[in-house]
């Protein structure tokens, strides 16, 4: 009986060793991947993120940008990449949920080659003139829609700004004419040179020539207004009551990555968005921390995977 308490002893001490011994996440650096340039929302808000995680974990964690092919080049880095948690994608909706229906050949699935983890931010679209149109408001964009020719700039063909213009001009029953550039600032470029009239585009990237007065708000793309520009009405209080597309921002990694590791990361990224000073560096760039479980995110990605290809289709915008 002493021996067998004796060695019982003993398969529980060297259980319990080897359970301090296990490595807690991270034991190594961890690269958060941004598949587009530096500069932009996603680039930004993966660096505020990145240094509240850096401190939290006691590891480097550095962005690494790899822009190109709509955001494909870097998703298909990340989708590649081992499955212990150290190589995260910074993603949006304009290329989570779009890009499998907009593109004919990947060589990954958007949806199913990756494990949700953690959402960031919302973020609204903003629909902007320069100061010198004939329209200022929703209504008055809707009537000179039908009285001639307005158009739209994007960022090329099968963009989050694209795919805005199409929604609008299901909803108002108005064709404003599309017109594709090579990137969001080229448009803007042509914007306020008078060679188109609109763009939907991100609030960050105009925030500044908005508060200068170079560009004019017509409306927010996001059921309400944001709290950054609360002055600015939305599409859908100014007529278009079911008009709501807040692009979200997240967190993913390659598929099978451990439940544990990813719940971990939920969490230590859910308490970094709670964190006064980040909610203060998130709202100046016009966004809002959107705090979710990594089954919320996985079931939101497949949502709008499902209404984005939806307007894909009936763009009829399709890239090789």
């Amino acid at each position: 009986m002493k021996r067998r308490c004796m060695l019982l002893a003993a398969v529980f001490v060297l259980c319990a060793g080897t359970a301090t011994a296990a490595p807690q996440f991270p034991s190594k650096p961890v690269r958060i991947i941004v598949p587009q340039t530096p500069g932009g929302a996603s680039d930004a808000l993966a660096r505020i993120v990145s240094v509240k995680l850096s401190e939290k974990w006691g590891q480097p964690v550095v962005v690494e940008n790899r822009p190109g092919a709509g955001g494909n080049i870097g998703m298909e880095a990340v989708a590649a990449s081992p499955a212990d948690g150290t190589v995260l994608l910074m993603t949006y909706v304009g290329t989570q949920a779009i890009n499998g229906s907009l593109y004919r050949s990947l060589g990954f699935d958007p949806v199913n080659d990756f494990t949700a983890v953690a959402t960031l931010a919302t973020l609204p679209f903003v629909l902007v003139s320069r100061p010198g149109a004939t329209f200022s408001t929703v209504p008055q964009l809707v009537d000179a829609a039908k009285a001639g020719r307005v158009t739209f700039g994007s960022a090329g063909n099968g963009s989050v700004n694209h795919l805005l213009g199409e929604m609008f001009n299901a909803d108002a029953k108005v064709k404003l004419e599309h017109v594709p550039y090579r990137g969001a600032a080229q448009a803007l470029q042509d914007l306020l040179g008078g060679q188109i009239d609109v763009v939907f585009t991100s609030l960050p990237s105009v925030a500044g020539q908005l508060r200068n007065g170079n560009l004019r708000p017509i409306a927010v793309t996001s059921a309400k207004r944001s709290r950054t520009f609360a002055q600015i009405p939305s599409v859908a209080e100014s007529g278009f009551a079911d008009f709501d597309v807040t692009p979200w921002f997240g967190l993913m990694a390659p598929k099978n990555v451990p439940a544990d590791v990813v719940k971990k990361i939920n969490a230590d990224v859910n308490d970094v968005l709670r964190l006064p000073e980040v909610v203060a560096s998130f709202e100046a760039q016009g966004a809002e921390p959107y705090p979710r479980s990594p089954e919320q995110f996985a079931h939101q990605l497949r949502a709008d995977a499902v209404k984005w290809g939806g307007v894909v289709r009936l763009s009829g915008a399709k890239v090789d």
